[in-house]
């Protein structure tokens, strides 16, 4: 069966690329025999809904470019969805170049993770800096977990007061939560009976999605930008379920003298280097074992057991990953810093003596130094 022309175009409703049956390895194939399913959804997202897996087709970076490129020419209401876990990460930087004048809302995804004893106001106080620290306008913050449904009445109506005669477009990077959002939004404010995609593997959407909403306008999903330099998109889809946290981070405090490491499983290590005897709070996935060594022997340990002690990832899945880069960072006396290792979490340094301390993580993976975000 060859691709329809025209009006006979059909789309993926799951991610929202063009269907076609002549190449298995290319977005959007569906075997001839199912072409007639309905909703009709394309091999791969067949695989994703039925099977928990995921095929290797991507969609290039310039591709992603030029279609959020679009929303600046368009009378548009934009939700720019970001993950809490992995803030600095997952923001679109330079969002306003792509989109305008057009108003923007930020959807601050994922508040589940954080501890239920979590200051809010504090929080959403801290995101305002941030975004001010980024130079992205913002019209109104939204705190949410589309996971746990909170928050989402309240964007809800945020997006109902900011709308007015205009097309919604959801942006974000990969792994934010954007389809799931939008899943809610289908489920209680739409006729349609069809979902998006949902997946925990990077780029579940593949094109724009458009949904009808009932004054005429669209809700329109975007595709999800890949950043390299999150865990989530570096690490194979076995080790993805144990860096990308499910459940609410339970912090985890070291007492350290200077002089001595934390190795998080494989993928990352930090060093006290240098500084009086403190206290450091991890924020990571909880199926991500912390090994406590002295630094001077954290090279060797790591030569000797990577893969084995030091795990995920195995050895063999380490290989693949990029070698390790070393990123000093000096925390000044009298601050509350973070450490940040986009996509596998953060050190939060407890103490106002000041330090000097290190990571390895593999290279281009995003390390900085950041105000504490709890």
């Amino acid at each position: 069966m060859t691709l329809p022309t025209g009006e006979d175009i059909k789309k993926c409703s799951g991610c929202g690329i063009r269907l076609q049956s002549e190449a298995q390895d290319q977005p959007g194939y569906l075997p001839e025999k199912a072409w007639e399913r309905d909703p009709v959804i394309c091999q791969r997202c067949f695989r994703i809904k039925n099977y928990n897996e995921a095929s290797s087709v991507a969609v290039d970076q310039d591709e992603f470019l030029r279609l959020l490129g679009q929303i600046g020419g368009k009378n548009a209401l934009v939700i720019h969805i970001v993950d809490l876990f992995d803030f600095e990460g997952s923001l679109i930087s330079g969002l306003q170049r792509f989109v305008g004048n057009n108003p923007v809302i930020l959807a601050v995804n994922k508040t589940d993770l954080l501890p239920k004893v979590t200051n809010w106001n504090k929080v959403l106080n801290w995101v305002q800096k941030q975004c001010k620290e980024h130079g992205l306008k913002t019209e109104d913050i939204v705190l949410c977990s589309a996971k746990k449904n909170q928050g989402f009445e309240r964007l809800l109506e945020t997006v109902a007061y900011h709308r007015g005669d205009r097309d919604v477009y959801v942006v974000g990077a990969t792994n934010v939560g954007k389809s799931s959002l939008i899943n809610r939004l289908i489920r209680d404010y739409s006729d349609l009976e069809q979902e998006l995609t949902t997946s925990r593997y990077p780029g579940t959407t593949l094109d724009m999605v458009h949904i009808p909403l009932d004054d005429g306008r669209d809700i329109i999903d975007t595709p999800g930008i890949v950043y390299p330099w999150r865990y989530s998109e570096i690490v194979s889809r076995e080790d993805l379920r144990e860096v990308m946290p499910e459940n609410p981070l339970k912090p985890a405090v070291y007492q350290l003298n200077e002089g001595q490491t934390l190795f998080f499983g494989g993928f990352a290590r930090f060093d006290f280097v240098q500084g009086v005897h403190q206290s450091f709070t991890c924020f990571i996935s909880g199926r991500l074992n912390i090994h406590r060594t002295k630094l001077e022997r954290a090279d060797t340990l790591f030569e000797e057991h990577a893969g084995e002690l030091l795990s995920p990832p195995t050895r063999e899945r380490l290989a693949e990953l990029p070698e390790w880069t070393r990123h000093e960072i000096r925390i000044p006396k009298g601050s509350r810093t973070d450490v940040f290792i986009s996509g596998l979490g953060w050190i939060k340094v407890n103490g106002d003596q000041g330090a000097l301390v290190a990571v390895h993580a593999p290279k281009g993976v995003k390390v900085l130094a950041r105000p504490s975000l709890i």
